[in-house]
């Protein structure tokens, strides 16, 4: 049976990724693009889909998991917008209208968490659970709840990154965190953006003694603590440019302390 072919988007902060593939063994084209103005973004998005178009059997519908928030209801008469959103000059960008009007073929739209969460229910670490967690831990950090294997939706969706926990005691008269919507949430405080404006430097590049790894762990390991007590999941599925196996090792270490074999 011939694959059907299909386009991804995945829209960072920092960078878009497109693809265009059946499944992920059999991806026939790829392309990186910086996180630029939403007009110059989009023009290279559909310049990429264009040209491909041109070389392979077109695909038959895009999927995009973008940064929000977003409008995901289909009713709407901005569904696809990014809407209020801490990303500069993105706010009210109608990102799905203009690749469907350009591309003219159906384009799809959630969030970038719930589309990576999707995609580990289907593909990776979510394959055998029924309920687990995707968070991603980033230019900005945003959670995914899949619940009984179907992803988990209410009113609108939901923006776990801006859930507000303590601030470290050493922090109260130094960093007040950087969102520009809540200031100390947990991505105010532990986000890749957080960790550059109070360092002056990504968390990869400092010691590993250095401060800022157990600082950052004790963020997450609050955030993952309430994560783990609101929606009991079998399994946290992490990502994202800031996590990396030492600062996931100090996590759990951490995360585990607060729990205490409670949950």
């Amino acid at each position: 049976m011939k694959k059907k072919i299909y386009g991804g988007i995945e829209g960072g902060g920092t960078k878009f990724r497109c693809v265009i593939g059946s499944d992920p063994d059999n991806i026939y084209a790829s392309s990186e693009i910086d996180t630029k103005t939403p007009i110059l973004t989009i023009k290279e998005l559909i310049n990429f889909f264009s040209e491909k178009h041109s070389e392979m059997p077109q695909a038959l519908k895009i999927g995009i998991g973008c940064f929000g928030p977003l409008d995901l209801d289909p009713q709407s008469k901005t569904y696809g917008y990014i809407k209020e959103t801490p990303k500069p000059g993105w706010k009210n960008i109608d990102i799905r209208g203009e690749l469907e009007r350009a591309l003219k073929i159906p384009v799809i739209i959630d969030t970038d968490v719930n589309a990576a969460a999707i995609g580990e229910l289907i593909w990776g670490a979510g394959r055998e659970l029924q309920n687990f967690l995707y968070a991603t831990i980033g230019t900005g950090i945003g959670v995914g709840a899949v619940i009984n294997k179907r992803i988990f939706y209410a009113q609108h969706h939901p923006e776990m990154g801006h859930m507000f926990i303590p601030l470290d005691p050493g922090e109260r008269e130094t960093f007040t965190g950087c969102c520009p919507y809540h200031g100390s949430c947990i991505e105010g405080l532990a986000s890749g953006s957080a960790i550059t404006k109070r360092w002056g430097s990504q968390l990869s590049a400092l010691q590993k003694d250095h401060p800022a790894w157990r600082l950052e762990a004790e963020y997450l390991a609050t955030f993952f603590a309430n994560l783990t007590f609101a929606f009991q999941p079998q399994k946290i599925i992490v990502g994202g440019g800031v996590m990396n196996d030492y600062l996931l090792s100090l996590t759990r270490e951490i995360l585990s302390q607060k729990i205490a074999d409670y949950s």
